[in-house]
């Protein structure tokens, strides 16, 4: 018993001494200087939501301007990029943004118009009828006007990414003219333009994030949608839908937008270095959405998954002389002058004439 008692007591006595032994001499003496940890508390942080998966051109942009900025300002701002929807769905980001939850979004034009029905312009059916008539819009006086209109709901636009132009999708039939939409219901974003165009062609709609889409049309809640080809193939949509058709009849783009009080009170400098990212971004943006469509295309091709019509001259004479009355429907909400001027720039490009 004695025994156990001696070697007990020569543990603890040794413990105690291991640990007197292992404090420092001075116990005042600052710890080691860590020059990452230095300045993290005041480093700006910018909350990035978007809804799209990282592999596509917006989801990869989001990422470059995130690397871009930890770069140049990784001492002073950093940007947290949340894709596929995790933060917000496109239905409930904009009000995020508003009150200040977040700081950036870059939703699609659409997913504008129930705020502002005047950006309904950019989802009129065949406006476009190629990238540079795309770009002059953006870009030009029609871009100015539509960005203008944000500050009402204390937001700024910094810039516009790219996706590409839109093609249909369905489960149940080919999509060659008109008269094949007929009863069947489509997904669609929150446009009364794009609405109203699939009511042109015979068909039903059904609005729903994009997140939501893929379950949808597995469930059989709509028979077709919509999009891009990379939003096609990043979201497995050519998996569950039977035909395609190229029909370039839209455009789908994003806006870069801020909370505008965020924004006007960061230091002037670091605001001008985040323009320059933001613009360097959307040029970087440009060329790979017509790569990755153009890529991602061919992709859907070779799985054979899907039978992919292209529109011929005179079927997309057929789809465009059905659309003629959307433009008429929406001149009320969206303007007669903007609805004039996007006229005149289809016109210039050799569009087609409404």
């Amino acid at each position: 018993m004695k025994s156990f008692i001696s070697i007990g007591l020569f543990v603890l006595v040794g413990l105690i001494t291991a640990i007197l032994i292992g404090f420092p001499p001075n116990m005042s003496k600052p710890l080691p200087f860590d020059a990452e940890q230095t300045g993290l508390k005041d480093r700006i942080v910018i909350k990035f939501s978007h809804v799209v998966a990282e592999n596509t051109p917006k989801g990869l942009a989001a990422e470059r301007f995130a690397k871009l900025v930890r770069e140049r300002l990784s001492d002073r701002v950093e940007v947290q990029v949340y894709p596929n929807g995790i933060l917000y769905s496109d239905k409930h980001e904009l009000d995020a943004l508003s009150r200040g939850d977040i700081q950036m979004v870059a939703p699609s034009f659409s997913n504008l118009t129930n705020a502002f029905p005047s950006w309904g312009v950019l989802d009129l059916p065949f406006a476009f009828p190629s990238q540079q008539a795309v770009d002059e819009a953006l870009q030009g006086e029609i871009g100015e006007q539509l960005l203008a209109e944000l500050t009402d709901a204390n937001m700024a636009g910094i810039s516009f990414w790219h996706n590409g132009f839109k093609q249909m999708t369905s489960a149940q039939r080919p999509l060659i003219h008109p008269s094949d939409f007929t009863g069947q219901t489509f997904r669609i974003l929150p446009s009364k333009v794009v609405e109203e165009q699939f009511h042109a062609l015979g068909a039903q709609t059904a609005m729903m994030p994009f997140t939501e889409v893929y379950r949808s049309v597995v469930n059989g809640d709509v028979e077709g949608q919509e999009n891009t080809i990379s939003n096609i193939y990043s979201k497995r949509i050519y998996q569950v839908q039977r035909y395609m058709t190229i029909s370039n009849h839209g455009y789908l783009g994003y806006t870069v937008i801020v909370n505008q009080s965020f924004w006007e009170g960061l230091p002037a400098d670091i605001r001008s270095e985040l323009e320059q990212i933001l613009a360097e971004t959307a040029q970087w943006n440009r060329g790979l959405a017509q790569q990755l469509n153009h890529e991602q295309l061919d992709e859907i091709k070779k799985s054979g998954i899907v039978n992919i019509h292209q529109l011929s001259a005179e079927e997309r004479d057929e789809w465009i002389k059905a659309l003629a009355q959307v433009y008429i429907q929406m001149e009320q909400e969206i303007g007669a002058p903007l609805l004039a001027q996007i006229k005149e720039l289809g016109q210039k490009y050799d569009a087609y004439r409404y």
